[in-house]
């Protein structure tokens, strides 16, 4: 299911660009719905505003829906259900667990905290350069528009950060460096509807872990 929602949001992005279907026009920092009304991503539009640039009242409410949507659901929902990277993520870790591989790098040796300050060193950034500095370099933007427009530069990063999660760190751009993923986090924190681990009702068959590999949700 997650990853039909994933590539049926993606089809609609393309089909809007290429076919005038006018469903979901833009990308997943802020997109038009049906010509009506947006939805952006709150840290873009923090990162706008950080620059010194006042974004449009349509794009500020199209904000507070996406962060309403996700306090309810759970800032983990983004991650798993709507960005194209977990897709590449996700088949690093399968790839990872059949052919046994052992990335250089443990991830219990490294913070998970560092995209926390990777958040706050997007806003700086904004700030100093005048532009919205993470979404230049959003790997996330960045596979959007290999996808739509072919971008090479595009797929170069996507690769890179297959091959990061494959040998070098474990869910490291995703569990680690993403701002957008801490900040779902933060609102996450607080949000109605949540995933648990039943420990009473466990038989250690492991699925889960296959399923969702983020430890953090399952403890």
């Amino acid at each position: 299911m997650r990853r039909m929602v994933q590539l049926i949001i993606m089809l609609l992005f393309v089909a809007s660009a290429s076919f005038g279907w006018n469903i979901l026009n833009g990308n997943l920092s802020t997109a038009e719905v049906l010509g009506t009304f947006h939805l952006s991503d709150p840290y873009s539009v923090m990162q706008i505003i950080a620059s010194g640039f006042v974004p449009a009242a349509s794009v500020l409410i199209g904000s507070l829906i996406v962060m309403a949507f996700y306090f309810v659901l759970r800032g983990r929902m983004f991650c798993s259900w709507v960005c194209p990277i977990n897709f590449i993520t996700d088949s690093a870790s399968w790839m990872r667990r059949k052919l046994k591989i052992k990335p250089l790098i443990s991830s219990k040796n490294v913070s998970r905290n560092i995209r926390y300050y990777v958040f706050v060193l997007g806003l700086l950034l904004s700030a100093i350069f005048g532009f919205a500095a993470f979404d230049v370099i959003n790997p996330i933007s960045m596979m959007h528009r290999a996808i739509i427009f072919g971008s090479l530069s595009g797929l170069f990063v996507v690769l890179f950060i297959f091959l990061f999660d494959l040998l070098i760190l474990k869910h490291g751009f995703c569990g680690h460096i993403c701002p957008v993923g801490a900040f779902y986090s933060v609102v996450g924190k607080w949000g109605i509807l949540k995933v648990f681990h039943n420990h009473d009702n466990c038989t250690n068959c492991m699925k889960c872990k296959v399923v969702c590999p983020e430890v953090q949700v399952l403890s």
